[in-house]
């Protein structure tokens, strides 16, 4: 049965939020909750009483992607850097009224300003001057809104993301949907407004980058990966300004062919993190870094 254009016209801005919103997740679709009697406190991280050693003098805070939340985004990353001395938090950011477990897409400009509360706290348990960021996706990009408009810069030393989409994505001209099919846009927007925010050419990415992709005093490292499927082009994750080291997951090591998703559960990609948190101590990313 052939449906009528304006049952089309109904049905299409529904269809499009739900491509989007699978495709955008920074967490499979069908991630469960962390199991039962799980949590990131008995696991080492998010414990308030961790102080930061002479080695690892600043907290280090976790900030998941879109569709993702604290734990399920971090369960290989946070447990690898708490076992290597540093003190390890993670936050809910981005939810929407009655949607458990999947964050990150309310309007990426409030969850700046909840990442902000959560670096206050942190700060204030911890007695530490300034935190290290390390962002997943949506992770990555969010945390420079706080850098710039929300008085960041004076409590972050380094922002690491992995497979961020600093400049938006096309989801492979996904997104060009939204504005070929009347009313589209406007229903992803109302519904998740995170969902646009990171669209190619949105109002949100425009004044972020406008003036000025970096702020002074902080230190920038983009993992990107050549096969994501999601972050589209991979190269609108890299920057420009000072500080900034872009780097391609397939320049450290050829035979790795981690996408999106793939990135935050990657060996490789946890060394070379672990070099931008300690540049002192850095040694060589490569194929083999996984060792030790």
């Amino acid at each position: 049965m052939k449906l009528p254009w304006s049952r089309i016209r109904v049905l299409l801005p529904t269809v499009v939020l739900a491509l989007v919103a699978t495709v955008l997740g920074a967490a499979p679709a069908t991630a469960a909750p962390a199991p039962a009697g799980y949590s990131s406190v008995s696991s080492g991280w998010n414990n308030y009483s961790c102080r930061p050693s002479a080695a690892h003098p600043r907290p280090v805070v976790l900030v998941h992607g879109t569709m993702g939340n604290a734990v399920d985004n971090w369960l290989a990353f946070a447990p690898y850097l708490k076992n290597r001395g540093y003190c390890v938090f993670s936050l809910d950011y981005g939810q929407l009224p009655g949607v458990p477990f999947f964050h990150g897409l309310g309007p990426v400009a409030k969850s700046a300003e909840q990442l902000s509360a959560y670096v206050d706290r942190v700060l204030a348990a911890t007695g530490a001057p300034k935190v290290d960021l390390v962002g997943h996706s949506q992770g990555g990009l969010m945390p420079r809104h706080y850098l710039k408009y929300l008085g960041g810069a004076a409590k972050v030393n380094a922002l690491v993301g992995i497979a961020p989409d600093n400049h938006g994505t096309t989801l492979s001209g996904l997104t060009q949907l939204m504005d070929e099919i009347p009313g589209a846009r406007d229903v992803v927007s109302k519904a998740a407004p995170g969902l646009t925010d990171q669209a190619v050419g949105s109002d949100f990415l425009r004044r972020l980058n406008e003036g000025g992709e970096t702020v002074p005093g902080v230190t920038y490292t983009v993992i990107a990966t050549k096969y994501d499927e999601v972050v589209t082009p991979h190269t609108s994750g890299y920057l420009k300004g000072p500080n900034v080291r872009n780097v391609l997951l397939q320049d450290l090591c050829p035979l790795d062919f981690s996408e999106h998703l793939a990135v935050a559960l990657d060996r490789i990609v946890f060394h070379e993190v672990l070099n931008a948190l300690d540049p002192g101590h850095a040694s060589p990313t490569t194929c083999v870094s996984v060792v030790g």
